[in-house]
């Protein structure tokens, strides 16, 4: 209903400007200056109206300046006629209601000024007095906003014709500035004007019309003759003045802002603490973040801009005035949120990194004032402020692009602290991820603790355990960033080298354990490549004292993998033992070895048992003791025997059988001379082919047929005699081989095996190397048919 009585009254207003209008226009036509006089202030009567909402108020206002400017251009060409300009402007202050007389005395002083018959200023002085007569909020804005529009290409300054004496510009400058505060203590007043329960939409009406109050100060940034010092003594303190004085909220907001907009940057830089000092005044519900970031954002973007104008930022202390009275404002209003006063801390960090990027101490003194502000709330549990928080500890990563300079600010892992901890892992993964795509040079230990301890939220767990509820593949995703850190730490000097590895080790091993099978092999694989480094010099290159030697590097290995067995990752534990053994061998360190092959023996032993483990542990034994060169003959033998008796043991009879034919590789070792045992290898493949005939035989009984399982065993063992044949080991008889294809032959005759495939690709293979030059004279010997 009173939006449909708002267009009502619109409506009618609307028609009777229209109407008195046209008959001013039709006055003007005929030149007949009384009733244009009478008609135009029957048409300003309209806005003397209280019932319009101020969205339709101006409406019916643009409506009646545009005839307003008609009117203006008759009383010009007026004057061109004779008529007296003077007594013009005495003849409209007859008009009968105050508001109508204002309007035309404005539209008179605005051609008034124009004639230079009287000065400007004292048109002005006037004009602006006489405007205090209106004291309704609405009415009386927008005859002020009129009156500001009317005289702004006319207001002297220097340099324009308009000049006068000396202080013309000054009194210029004192007009707009009493227009404006009386626009403010008016537009400030409309909140007051009707019922509480419709304080909200006046707000938003009030909000609609703040740039009718903006403008001066618009106006005042382009008047000719405001220098830096005028400014700084007179025009600030006089808008701050009324700034701070008239305690509202949305005032004190959109003017802060509007001063930090249409001034000069260099009049902000150099007025920095005075406009500072009004922060703290405004009212606590003002959203001063917003008018503190556009400052240091406009300041931010001048220092970018001109590099002239860098020292000046210097010389005036920019930072610690910011950062004083960001201080002062967040102690002034203590019922800042957390979120905001982060907020404001982000900005500032901006700031000094564009403005002061080579000063860390101020970076830092930043982050120490945030922490600071921080101890006083403790963990942040609000996602607002924790989501700036990242922002906040982000802001330098972008910025300098290199995490080692971010280890030079003592504060940084501080303000981390008051994360919690899926917020601390979020910024623990955006650092790792900044080295990663950085590339960047980790390389002492005490910039790897360092780095090791802000990414503590992936290496660990806050309260001792893992959260059950956590994604598998995220948390494997999590680790294998951790896992490529490892690799990228890295120094020349194999001291600082071994420095490094013992310190990941230490964050690595307090990380439970869940984390550590993921973590722990790329610490191990990273020492592997210290001890090649250090493998054929001499055994303790840097002096007795050294750290960086094989041996101990190994020791430290062997003491960080033993932990696997310990946390449900014997299997791991198992590879890595083989994995250190045969770093041991390449440095020929029998002794540590031996060492390593006994806890993998006992590891496969006590906690490898289920079966299909134990073929592929079997294998990974029997392939790693092969290569294995350090060992004198009792070691060896040892380690051996073992090996093959776990090969007896196994459950099935194929997977032993398959065991002990790869136990015949520990006897035969191509570039070794004393390491071919051609008897013990064939005694090995004897034995396999036995447990072959046991499989056979239990096939026969179990089924009556033959299987493919057995059969093929026997083509494995086939070619396994083929394989030692080639190599020269003299046991190996075309006898030997010539009994095994005829028990083949016998076998596939009884049934359809499904080895005929691998039968025949064995036997082209003897073909082919019967044609080859060397190979032809050692397969002669082996007499064979193709199986039909």
């Amino acid at each position: 209903m009173i939006a449909d009585d708002d267009e009502k009254w619109l409506a009618a207003a609307i028609a009777a400007v229209k109407q008195n209008a046209f008959y001013m226009q039709r006055a003007i036509d005929s030149n007949n200056l009384k009733d244009a006089l009478k008609f135009s202030a029957q048409m300003l009567s309209e806005l003397r109206t209280s019932k319009l909402s101020p969205h339709k108020y101006y409406e019916l206002y643009i409506r009646v300046f545009n005839e307003l400017g008609t009117l203006e251009i008759f009383f010009k060409e007026e004057t061109g006629r004779g008529c007296s300009i003077a007594e013009l402007y005495e003849l409209v202050q007859h008009a009968g209601n105050i508001l109508p007389r204002l309007y035309l005395l404005c539209t008179i002083g605005s051609v008034y000024i124009k004639s230079k018959d009287v000065t400007a200023t004292d048109i002005l002085k006037d004009l602006v007095e006489m405007c205090r007569a209106v004291q309704h909020p609405l009415r009386g804005l927008f005859l002020r906003s009129y009156l500001a529009q009317v005289t702004r290409d006319k207001l002297p300054s220097i340099g324009s014709d308009l000049e006068g004496d000396g202080d013309a510009h000054m009194n210029a400058l004192e007009f707009v500035l009493q227009n404006f505060t009386e626009m403010n203590k008016l537009w400030v007043r409309m909140q007051h004007q009707g019922p509480s329960r419709e304080k909200d939409k006046r707000e938003k009406e009030r909000n609609e019309l703040r740039d009718l109050v903006g403008k001066n100060l618009h106006v005042l940034s382009q008047l000719e003759g405001v220098d830096l010092g005028i400014y700084r003594d007179t025009v600030l303190p006089r808008i701050l003045e009324q700034v701070v004085n008239c305690k509202d909220e949305l005032a004190q907001c959109y003017l802060m802002d509007c001063i930090i907009q249409v001034f000069p940057d260099d009049f902000h830089l150099q007025t920095l603490d005075v406009l500072l000092g009004a922060c703290p005044q405004l009212q606590p519900s003002v959203d001063i973040k917003t008018v503190l970031s556009g400052l240091m954002e406009r300041l931010s973007n001048y220092a970018a801009s001109s590099v002239e104008a860098l020292p000046n930022f210097q010389q005036v202390e920019a930072f610690s005035k910011l950062n004083y009275a960001i201080g002062k404002v967040v102690e002034a209003q203590v019922d800042l949120p957390a979120a905001a006063s982060v907020t404001l801390y982000l900005f500032l960090l901006k700031f000094t990194l564009h403005v002061y990027s080579d000063r860390l101490d101020y970076v830092d003194e930043v982050l120490g004032s945030c922490v600071t502000q921080l101890s006083a709330t403790g963990k942040l549990c609000d996602d607002k402020a924790a989501k700036q928080i990242v922002a906040f500890l982000s802001a330098p990563l972008e910025k300098y692009n290199n995490v080692v300079t971010i280890l030079k600010l003592t504060n940084y892992p501080r303000v981390m602290e008051y994360l919690d901890h899926e917020t601390n892992k979020a910024m623990a993964i955006i650092i790792v991820q900044s080295v990663l795509k950085n590339n960047t040079h980790i390389a002492t230990a005490d910039e790897v603790d360092a780095l090791f301890e802000l990414a503590k939220g992936l290496i660990k767990d806050f309260d001792g355990t893992i959260d059950d509820e956590i994604d598998e593949e995220d948390f494997q995703e999590e680790q294998n960033l951790v896992a490529r850190l490892v690799h990228k730490l890295y120094n020349d000097d194999p001291e600082e080298m071994y420095k490094i590895i013992f310190t990941v080790r230490k964050h690595i091993l307090a990380g439970g354990p869940k984390r550590m099978p993921l973590t722990i092999p790329p610490l191990v694989f990273s020492a592997f490549k210290l001890i090649r480094r250090l493998r054929g010099g001499d055994e303790n290159p840097f002096g007795d004292d050294a750290s960086a030697t094989p041996k101990r590097i190994l020791q430290l290995l062997s003491e960080t993998v033993e932990v696997l067995s310990d946390v449900s990752a014997p299997d791991l534990a198992f590879r890595l033992y083989l994995q250190c053994a045969q770093a041991a061998n390449d440095c020929e360190l029998e002794t540590v070895t031996y060492e390593f092959f006994t806890k993998a023996y006992l590891l496969y032993e006590e906690e490898i048992s289920d079966s299909k483990a134990q073929v592929t542990a079997l294998r990974l034994i029997i392939g790693t003791l092969q290569r294995m060169r350090v060992f004198n003959v009792e070691n060896r033998d040892t380690l051996t025997h073992k090996a093959t008796g776990y090969s007896a043991r196994l459950l099935r009879k194929p997977d032993q059988c398959r065991a002990v034919y790869e136990c015949a590789h520990l006897f035969w070792a191509d570039e070794c001379e004393n390491l071919k045992d051609g008897e013990r290898v064939v005694l090995c493949l004897k034995r396999a082919q036995r447990i072959a005939d046991a499989v056979q035989l239990m096939a026969n009984a179990s089924r009556g047929t033959s299987s493919t399982g057995s059969v093929a065993l026997y083509v494995e063992l086939l070619n396994k005699y083929l394989y030692y044949l080639e190599k020269g080991n003299p046991q190996v008889t075309g006898d030997t081989i010539q009994s095994l294809a005829e028990l083949i032959r016998s076998e596939t005759k009884k049934v359809e095996s499904g080895a005929e495939p691998f039968i025949n690709s064995t036997l082209r293979y003897i073909e082919f190397q019967r044609q080859q030059d060397g190979m032809s004279e050692i397969y002669e010997k082996i007499k064979m048919e193709w199986f039909e």
